[in-house]
């Protein structure tokens, strides 16, 4: 596999490029660290398999745009994209093979069979999801906590994300509420409560390292060599272990 990385110099970044050695064959980040081009500009064409994308959700134009010049799959790991950002990535996978998670774990993965495989044995439960990050993460709630409610909604197509609670009122049947909580040097945790008012069931997943997402994240490069063109996520990847 040869593979381009987009946010070479971050914390991300500098984990999956130790994973990638030989195999990575360009970098850009936008802070031209270390030597490395600011620009797909800079970096110029490059003959690769995948683009890894490990920057920030307002440069995948450019991440989708340069992968579509070279012809190479596109692996998206950043979260928070606009509804304008996230219909470039539908549209980019109508042209190129377009990964895109809101989190490469594999045990998060699991975690959304799992909670949806719940949610369709109680389905007049109350669910309530919960994740805690770092201090210094940006979007809210998290990709994840999206995921797993998109999981959810698949059992119960009328179900609604009501993201943070405050004020007076009751909450609704069909809504699942999703909590966000940050501080200090949280990994990641992400939980889901059901609750029937007789039981109450759990399912949780707690990151240790961040070394688990760049795993998982050149795991759905390798997986993505030679795929066709379409839009993959990690049930696919989950499929095949």
């Amino acid at each position: 596999m040869r593979a381009v990385l987009c946010g070479a110099n971050g914390a991300m970044g500098k984990l999956i490029a130790g994973i990638l050695g030989e195999e990575l064959v360009g970098s850009v980040s936008i802070d031209g660290e270390n030597g490395v081009p600011k620009t797909f500009g800079e970096l110029g064409k490059v003959e690769a398999d995948v683009v890894i994308d490990f920057s920030h959700h307002t440069a995948i134009a450019d991440v989708l745009g340069y992968a579509k010049e070279i012809g190479a799959a596109a692996v998206i790991g950043t979260t928070g994209h606009t509804p304008e950002e996230a219909a470039m990535i539908e549209a980019a996978a109508r042209e190129i093979p377009v990964f895109w998670s809101g989190n490469m774990s594999l045990g998060i993965a699991v975690l959304c069979r799992l909670a949806k495989e719940a949610a369709r044995y109680f389905p007049d439960a109350d669910i309530e999801i919960v994740e805690v990050h770092h201090n210094r993460k940006v979007d809210a709630p998290s990709g994840t906590a999206h995921m797993l409610f998109n999981a959810i909604k698949e059992v119960r197509p009328n179900a609604t994300e009501h993201c943070g609670r405050a004020g007076e009122g009751k909450r609704t049947p069909d809504e699942i509420g999703v909590s966000s909580l940050r501080m200090g040097s949280v990994v990641g945790v992400h939980e889901v409560h059901i609750c029937t008012g007789t039981q109450h069931l759990t399912l949780r997943h707690e990151a240790m390292t961040r070394a688990m997402l760049a795993d998982g994240a050149v795991d759905a490069a390798r997986f993505m060599v030679g795929k066709a063109t379409g839009l993959y996520n990690m049930n696919h990847l989950l499929e095949q272990a």
